[in-house]
């Protein structure tokens, strides 16, 4: 069965043809389909087990829900569409076994469609029964389970079913549209699995592939039409190009340029390199979302999923470790021992993750994010199964301050639970802020009236999605620019410039931010698919870096850029209060031994204007530089 291809024929076409025909198709399909393929093998006997009849474009009608299939449905032709959970490896099978009759050793051909062996009843010759299997032909299969998407159950706990592939539609080109995390349409006969014992009632059930369908768009996968690829290219030498783009992103939110522009950037990417000692530098830009409620981070995030080829969007109150990265499953009958589940990420490989609510992601299932955010893989040695699985995901995460709303006096560690090596792996971090302003109120509510009500055209141009998702296809695809010294040169002047301005204890920025600002400048060259980085590209990234570490960053005790501030680490001003805190105890030890006085410390600090003693001793505490003898009493260790 090597290199069997498939003749794809358009079911509504045969509808036009012949209705009646059409009608048994549905209630018979095997033994119509066998027809049909015998009628072209007759016509060109080259193709005979070579070429499979494969249809597609079924009326909605024959669409079910797969909790709607029911035992009247057995045999027959069933549509349903599902996400794969969980995939066996492709294992060939005996689809045809030749048996030889002990007796007058006539050859028997039975073809096989149970999942155990079938032999002949008797011999045709001689009606021998006793049979010795002297042959077999195979094919490739495999075993998915696909389970019902929540947007289509309206919140009842989602239905899975067994799908049984094989043949072509297991060609390495379909295996990976089979993967676990793929939203597929199958068409297939629905039948009952053979029974282990035969008193029992209940029948298990499963979907005999004949063909399926790939509802989400891979990037090799999207096509461009000669027209199309002149429009983009018409579209990419056009001065306003980075304008009309971040007008399409999310245009129902009004505002938010400057992050729309970031997360366009995010879309493109970077470009990911290869060293010569084999060390990966990412190309994925991940972006953190802070601010007050009734901002638009939701409504963003889940725009930006839905725009993307393969975007993925979960939000952290119902996120896992397993539901993020991958699981391991036990599942011996069917799929064979131990199998592996894919996560939001693994799924979004190549694309945008969007994570919402991230503070409330359980830190534990957090940790297993560090690896996928600056390596681009995920490792998983669970069971019998050790692997690595692909993961150059863009994260695109929206987090909540703790109290309700953003502080910009408080560092960013003290208003959202997330670890500092997580913090840090975010190449641009944005404070949403709802800020009462008469004009900027004004224009919301008539953006609101014009988007949703009143239908007034707006001035500017909309680029359609489909179009977006084809123009980033196509950057992806051809554009792989390349720095050019002036540009290096003037991102590198910046951060020397910043680092410049670190003083004593505090630090401006790290390499991280340098790291970033070049994966900044080289997606910002995609966008008007050009094959170098220029100056502009590289103004463009510092704006951006500017903005996030004036936000987050800026140290108002101080009066600069911390960059502590902003990864979630202690900042200089907070350090520089557990010093003072730290030299008083040591003090206050000469004098009452292992029994200072907690008052006399908290009195001495206030002297000194540290206003947080009682969290900054509580810190210390946790850390094991002092405990407490008895109560409102402390000893240094």
């Amino acid at each position: 069965m090597q290199d069997l291809k498939k003749l794809e024929i358009d079911f509504s076409k045969l509808q036009i043809f012949d209705v009646e025909l059409a009608e048994i198709f549905i209630n018979s399909p095997e033994e119509t389909l066998q027809i049909f393929e015998e009628a072209l093998y007759e016509f060109e006997p080259e193709l005979k087990d070579k070429v499979r009849i494969r249809f597609y474009n079924f009326p909605k009608q024959l669409e079910k829900r797969i909790g709607e299939l029911r035992s009247e449905h057995l045999g027959k032709l069933v549509v349903v569409d599902g996400i794969v959970k969980r995939a066996s490896e492709v294992r060939p099978e005996i689809y045809e076994a030749i048996f030889q009759c002990i007796e007058c050793k006539n050859i028997i051909s039975v073809i096989q469609t149970e999942r155990v062996i079938k032999k002949p009843i008797k011999c045709s010759r001689c009606d021998g029964r006793s049979f010795e299997m002297i042959g077999e032909r195979l094919y490739d299969a495999r075993w998915i389970v696909i389970e019902e998407p929540y947007e289509i159950i309206s919140g009842e706990r989602p239905t899975s079913i067994m799908v049984y592939l094989k043949e072509d539609l297991v060609d390495p080109k379909n295996r990976i549209k089979t993967d676990p995390g793929n939203r597929i349409k199958v068409i297939g006969v629905l039948k009952r699995i053979p029974r282990k014992s035969k008193s029992l009632r209940t029948l298990e059930i499963f979907i005999d592939a004949l063909n399926f369908e790939n509802l989400e768009t891979e990037w090799h996968d999207i096509e461009i039409t000669k027209e199309e690829e002149e429009k983009i290219l018409e579209l990419s030498k056009d001065p306003n190009v980075y304008e009309k783009f971040i007008n399409s992103i999310a245009p129902s939110i009004y505002g938010l340029e400057h992050i729309k522009e970031a997360i366009l950037l995010q879309m493109f990417g970077g470009s990911e390199m290869f060293m010569p000692d084999g060390s990966r530098i990412r190309g994925e830009i991940h972006i953190l979302l802070v601010g007050d409620p009734s901002t638009g981070k939701s409504q963003l995030l889940k725009v930006i999923s839905q725009l993307m080829p393969r975007g993925k969007y979960v939000s952290g109150t119902a996120s896992t470790a397993a539901g993020l990265i991958a699981t391991v499953t036990r599942d011996e009958e069917f799929l064979g021992g131990w199998v592996l589940e894919a996560g939001a990420v693994i799924m979004a490989n190549q694309s945008v993750c969007a994570i919402d609510e991230f503070e409330k992601v359980d830190k534990k299932d957090l940790i297993a994010l560090h690896e996928t955010m600056e390596q681009g893989s995920a490792s998983i040695a669970k069971a019998s199964i050790i692997a690595t699985l692909p993961a150059k995901t863009a994260i695109l995460a929206g987090a909540n301050p703790k109290y309700g709303r953003f502080d910009p006096y408080s560092p960013i560690k003290e208003q959202i639970d997330i670890p500092e090596t997580l913090l840090t792996r975010f190449d641009l971090k944005f404070v949403l802020r709802d800020v009462p302003d008469p004009n900027i109120d004004e224009k919301i509510i008539e953006h609101v009236a014009k988007t949703r009500f009143f239908g007034k055209k707006e001035n500017r141009e909309i680029l359609d999605p489909i179009f977006i998702r084809k123009y980033i296809a196509y950057a992806r695809k051809n554009c792989k620019p390349e720095m050019t010294e002036e540009a290096y040169k003037r991102l590198a002047d910046f951060y020397k410039e910043m680092r410049q301005k670190s003083t004593g204890q505090v630090i401006s920025i790290t390499m991280r931010q340098f790291e970033a600002l070049i994966r900044l400048a080289q997606a910002s060259a995609k966008v008007r698919l050009s094959d170098k980085v220029t100056i502009e590209d590289a103004e463009r990234a510092i704006k951006l870096m500017k903005i996030s570490l004036t936000q987050l960053g800026f140290e108002p005790e101080l009066g600069v850029i911390d960059i502590d501030r902003v990864e979630g680490s202690l900042s200089a001003s907070q350090r520089g209060k557990i010093r003072i805190v730290r030299s008083i105890i040591e003090e206050l030890q000469k004098i009452f031994g292992n029994m200072i006085p907690e008052e006399e410390v908290i009195k001495r600090a206030k002297e000194q204007n540290v206003d947080n003693v009682e969290e900054i001793l509580n810190k210390m505490k946790l850390e094991g530089e002092i405990y407490y003898t008895k109560p409102g009493y402390i000893g240094k260790i």
